[in-house]
């Protein structure tokens, strides 16, 4: 059903069953997979794939121009998948000439003014709390967690199955299956709950908390560190996820267990 008091251009294409509420605007160059639903006042700008089963609630845009001084009107989209909900007043700029593309995935909620800078990549099944803001070229991996007011730095990668505390400010990378709080941020243990729900067995969940003492609580520097997990821990793919991400992180991981500066902050 499309609303009479919308826009939406005859060069748009709109899969079945889909819903466009009154005073939404749907640009030329936009594919609407079938089943979604776009809200009254949601805006989809040239670029703008969606997936099937998709919510674009009130204010939301899509595909907007990059905040980026370096782009120069090039051709390039922002692509979201199946079953994502994006809620009031969110924006998703669409890629530069960077990547050509930003890229939302499946299952994922973005909540009230989360804002998903140029050339990002967030996996299936996030969750990102209102406003957290990503800056550009961030990438996060699947089933990650990013309580509200987040702030990512661009260039920023975070693993997958992470949970980060809300209020956060992330200029550094997260490895996955941890969970990171303060300020500055920094390592305080894994995300067993999270890794329970999603079925990881006991088994696998220790080898995780014994890779991380070893990488976090052991006082060596990350490089002695993911050698010592490779040499002491038996194969796997949550271990070769591990030592991959470290060793191939950009922007440097994020601090270590700090007990003394735990107990400084206490006092």
């Amino acid at each position: 059903m499309i609303s009479k008091l919308a826009y939406v251009s005859g060069k748009a294409q709109l899969g079945a069953n889909v819903t466009v509420e009154p005073f939404a605007y749907i640009a030329d160059d936009v594919i609407v997979g079938d089943g979604c639903w776009i809200g009254p006042g949601a805006v989809l700008m040239d670029g703008a794939r969606l997936g099937r089963n998709c919510q674009v609630h009130t204010a939301a845009v899509v595909a907007g121009i990059p905040q980026d001084l370096k782009f120069k009107g090039e051709y390039t989209t922002a692509e979201v998948g199946d079953n994502t909900m994006i809620r009031e007043s969110v924006t998703i700029s669409r890629g530069t000439a960077a990547k050509g593309k930003t890229v939302v995935g499946s299952n994922v909620l973005l909540m009230a003014y989360v804002h998903v800078g140029h050339d990002c990549v967030v996996g299936d099944r996030c969750i990102l709390a209102n406003r957290v803001s990503l800056g550009g070229e961030v990438e996060i991996d699947d089933w990650a967690i990013l309580g509200g007011h987040c702030a990512v730095h661009q260039f920023s990668r975070i693993g997958a199955h992470v949970m980060v505390s809300g209020g956060s400010l992330i200029s550094k990378d997260i490895p996955p299956f941890v969970t990171a709080a303060h300020n500055p941020l920094s390592f305080v243990g894994i995300n067993s709950i999270g890794l329970r729900r999603r079925d990881f067995t006991n088994e696998q969940i220790e080898q995780i908390q014994e890779m991380c003492r070893i990488l976090f609580q052991s006082g060596y520097s990350y490089t002695k560190g993911c050698e010592l997990v490779e040499r002491e821990m038996p194969q796997g793919p949550e271990r070769d996820m591990m030592l991959s991400f470290i060793r191939n992180s950009k922007r440097g991981i994020i601090k270590p267990y700090n007990p003394r500066k735990k107990n400084e902050d206490i006092g």
